[in-house]
């Protein structure tokens, strides 16, 4: 500037005004009107200062390009119009005057962009770096978060809700993996299966509730007695115990006498003190050649041992007792087909008249022409009949096959013998027996009075009238009914009172007693029992047959006290009909 330039006159409001006007809307400014005027008269000043500076100094046009940016005046269209503004109006709206005005000009909007630049590209960087560092930071939550979930959902996978207990996945992989590490003192391994005694009861009469309480409160217990080792439930009242390097059967035993105990402490849920017993299965083995599943099995087979002991125990696996267990569930599964292909048959044993030698009857004894066992008795198969309820579609062909039979025993003969049949108590309680045993009389044209079915005195040893009144109705339609086994059961005589029945069939453990010489102590009251029996029964106008007679003697004695008729070796070993009715002539 010249020194002896005029003073200029100064309107920097008025160029802050229009500065502020051009870049109103070229970007969002987080400020009012009046905030903007008030940065811009502010930079206005300083750009008069800059322009009339001696030497000219360009680091003000630098300070103010950046802070514009700064102010968040950053778009190419806001620093064009800043540009403009400056360069029609700094000057005349400030009164500036100067020899090199106009190059002084072009110098500071020079350096105004290049501060403007260096400041964009400044927060560009730094805005990269933030968003560089944020994407970063929001990866690494990203990670986190999916750490967390994936074992939070790792856990619920792998836990019993109720309880917090592994469960049945977790235990497997357990045990899996104590399996691979054979040779690495990890030789042996253990299993404790556990299920709670008679739980069913607490949910029936309490509810499901204070069941669930319980589980917990054992749960916790079984976690407290046993830290050291991997408790899981599998589900219902049923919790596992992984024992692993065991050194001997004992280190098992030990694990499951601990749970036992920890079980039956008492427990306080929901204002009920409850006390609870438990059955163990254990089994502890070498871990070559076994695998989890073949452990899980032995053990759950063991358990179930434990329980038929009357629970409260625990059981340790025996592989010849698994053996026949398993013999006995693969002939109780063959039963279904063995009705199927025909391969069960009929033998009958004779019921003999004492007084005259007469074949009085014949009894149905089933046997079973097994394809790779051969011929089985009745006492292999009958008992697994029974425990699964084959019994009733087997004593079903029995009834039929048998009166099938002895349909045929009455061509050639005046008085052909009636047929015995042997009444399962699972028949005896279904519905419907009398309707099944008219359907197969009708069926095979057989006289209701040539049918004896025969009972235990324990079957009628019931509360349930049903049965009772079945027998009734068979014995209005003349069927027979004979009281099987008598003298083992209860004896309670008042049956006989109440009871349709025919005939009483001694049990062959009274008859027994008379092989040995009738001086001998023993054998003189079996003598006067039978007597007795045989008495009580005519007196009742019943009549008696002995079971189990083996010998000549035997049957004299009997003829002698008056029992009616025999059964036994004696008079026959089980065979096919046709041996017995050559005998009726």
């Amino acid at each position: 500037m010249g020194d002896g330039a005029a003073r200029p006159r100064s309107c920097p409001g008025t160029f802050a005004r229009a500065w502020a006007k051009a870049v109103s809307g070229t970007s969002y400014l987080p400020m009012t009107q009046a905030q903007l005027e008030a940065l811009l008269q502010r930079l206005t000043e300083r750009l008069a200062v800059a322009i009339q500076a001696e030497p000219f100094d360009l680091r003000i046009g630098q300070q103010v390009g950046a802070e514009l940016v700064e102010a968040h005046i950053a778009s190419a269209e806001g620093l064009g119009r800043t540009i403009e503004v400056i360069q029609l109006r700094l000057v005349r709206d400030l009164g500036l005057v100067a020899d090199d005005v106009e190059d002084r000009m072009a110098r500071l909007l020079a350096t105004v962009a290049t501060g403007y630049a260096r400041a964009l590209r400044d927060r560009t960087l730094d805005e990269q770096e933030a968003i560089r560092r944020a994407a970063m930071m929001a990866r690494a939550q990203a990670e986190r978060a999916l750490r967390d979930s994936e074992a939070r959902f790792r856990h619920q996978a792998t836990h019993d809700p109720l309880t917090d207990l592994p469960n049945r996945t977790l235990f497997t992989e357990r045990l899996s993996a104590a399996l691979d590490e054979p040779g690495r003192g990890a030789d042996r391994v253990g299993v404790c299966f556990l299920d709670l005694d008679r739980f069913k009861v607490v949910n029936d009469s309490l509810g499901h509730q204070v069941g669930d309480g319980l589980l917990v409160s054992v749960a916790q217990r079984l976690r407290r007695a046993l830290g050291e080792h991997l408790v899981a439930r599998l589900g219902g009242d049923e919790f596992v115990i992984l024992v692993e390097r065991t050194g001997c059967t004992d280190d098992a035993v030990k694990v499951a006498e601990a749970a036992l105990a920890a079980v039956s402490e008492p427990a306080l849920v929901d204002g009920h003190e409850l006390t609870v017993s438990a059955s163990v299965g254990i089994v502890e083995r070498q871990v070559a050649g076994t695998s989890p599943g073949e452990l899980m099995r032995a053990a759950n087979s063991t358990l179930h041992w434990a329980k038929a002991a009357g629970g409260a125990r625990w059981a340790l696996f025996d592989a010849d007792r698994n053996r026949r267990e398993l013999a006995r569930y693969a002939l109780a599964a063959a039963i279904p087909t063995a009705l199927d292909r025909g391969e069960f048959f009929l033998d009958y044993q004779p019921l003999t008249s004492l007084r005259d030698g007469r074949v009085l009857g014949m009894e149905a004894l089933v046997r079973w022409r097994h394809p790779q066992l051969g011929v089985l008795r009745p006492d292999s198969f009958i008992g697994l009949a029974e425990e699964t309820g084959l019994i009733v579609r087997l004593g079903g062909w029995v009834l039929a096959e048998a009166c099938r039979e002895a349909a045929s025993w009455s061509a050639g003969h005046d008085d052909p013998p009636f047929v015995s049949v042997n009444l399962a108590v699972r028949q005896l309680h279904r519905p419907g027996l009398v309707q099944e045993v008219q359907g197969v009389l009708r069926q095979t044209a057989l006289p209701a009075r040539r049918l004896q079915l025969e009972i235990t005195e324990s079957t009628m040893m019931s509360t349930v009238e049903e049965p009772v009144r079945a027998l009734r109705v068979l014995a209005d339609l003349g069927v027979r009914i004979a009281i099987d086994d008598f003298g083992t059961g209860y004896c309670n005589l008042a049956y006989l009172r109440e009871l349709p029945v025919a005939e009483l069939k001694v049990a062959g453990e009274f008859v027994t007693g008379l092989r040995a010489p009738a001086t001998d102590p023993g054998s003189r009251t079996d003598e006067r029992i039978l007597a007795s029996l045989v008495s009580l029964a005519h007196a009742l106008d019943l009549t008696v047959t002995a079971e189990g007679v083996e010998t000549a003697d035997q049957a004299d004695r009997l003829r002698a006290i008056g029992c009616d008729a025999g059964q036994g070796w004696h008079f026959g070993r089980p065979a096919p009909a046709d041996r017995f009715l050559a005998r009726l002539g």
